[in-house]
């Protein structure tokens, strides 16, 4: 596990999870929407592909997402290991409500020095929509990604629930 991908759903915990795997094997972290969004507006990082390509040449990191279509395969080639955070809505709908929640009331930075709004809530594009619209989607797109020749030789661990993932995090 040198180069690893925590991929699932919008809230399913892959930051965190990412994080905590970071400081255990000393692996550089790479959060995704940070790299993505660059500025004001959500604006969106025109130089996704080269800086990804830049962040993931190294033999060690971790990247906390499935990637931005642009990245994607170029991740999915890259990588060892894929850290499936398989978990269902009534599990994740919580977890990104209250997250963007929080993220709202206290105007919390984030990436590219936006912040989540009240009228936020309203578009397609919230965490919040855009969990439970993109859950099916997701889980069959990952699924194809496993199930691809291309990436048979990445080391895929997949968890259905939060305990089971706390549980292999504990063996580490």
């Amino acid at each position: 596990m040198d180069r690893i991908l925590v991929v699932g759903v919008t809230g399913a915990g892959k930051s965190t999870l990412a994080r905590t795997l970071s400081g255990r094997l000393s692996l550089p972290y790479h959060e995704m929407d940070a790299v993505y969004f660059n500025g004001p507006g959500w604006a969106v990082n025109d130089k996704l592909t080269a800086d990804m390509a830049r962040l993931t040449a190294g033999p060690r990191w971790i990247v906390d997402s499935l990637g931005y279509p642009e990245v994607r395969d170029l991740l999915w080639d890259r990588a060892d290991t894929v850290i499936w955070l398989d978990y269902a809505r009534r599990v994740i709908m919580p977890r990104v409500l209250h997250r963007s929640l929080r993220r709202t009331v206290r105007r919390e930075v984030l990436f590219g020095g936006n912040r989540e709004t009240w009228t936020g809530w309203l578009s397609r594009e919230h965490p919040a929509w855009w969990a439970w619209s993109q859950h099916g989607a997701r889980r069959v797109e990952v699924e194809r990604r496993v199930r691809d020749p291309r990436f048979a030789p990445l080391d895929t661990l997949r968890f259905g629930h939060p305990d089971e993932t706390a549980a292999w995090l504990a063996s580490l």
